[in-house]
């Protein structure tokens, strides 16, 4: 019996999604504005991202840091969540907000060099009447 307890404990535990092992997070603001974040900044946590999730807490997103400012480029392939994303540039001003549908491979572009993405629920930037140009405070340092 104890056999079978300790493998239906190791399948359950296998089972769990990747984000189980919580990212470290950090308080972002915009403007008035604050924001939980998760940070993926290693390449493996930026390529998984926000996939196999079905909810975000309000005011709570994901960080994505980049070793330098670069064109970027995002999907939502096997993401169930409908997100906005922001493409931020070096110098912690959104260079241009996206909206992506979940599940979908459409590609969503940086319009310029961008060191960070955040993404937000979907629409949660424009309910806030945040867009190109606003700064993002508490951003990590480049390095």
């Amino acid at each position: 019996m104890k056999i079978i307890a300790a493998l239906l404990v190791h399948t359950a535990l296998v089972a769990l999604p990747a984000h189980a092992a919580e990212l470290p997070k950090l308080t972002l603001a915009i403007g008035s504005h604050k924001i939980v974040a998760e940070v993926a900044a290693a390449p493996d946590d930026r390529a998984r991202g926000l996939m196999q999730r079905f909810s975000l807490q309000p005011d709570h997103g994901m960080l994505f840091v980049f070793e330098r400012a670069e064109p970027l480029a995002f999907w939502m392939k096997n993401t169930f969540i409908p997100l906005s994303i922001a493409f931020i540039g070096a110098d912690g001003k959104i260079i241009n907000i996206e909206d992506m549908q979940p599940q979908t491979e459409d590609t969503h572009w940086s319009k310029g060099p961008a060191r960070y993405a955040l993404e937000m629920r979907k629409g949660w930037f424009a309910e806030r009447g945040i867009g190109p140009g606003a700064t993002v405070q508490g951003l990590p340092a480049g390095r």
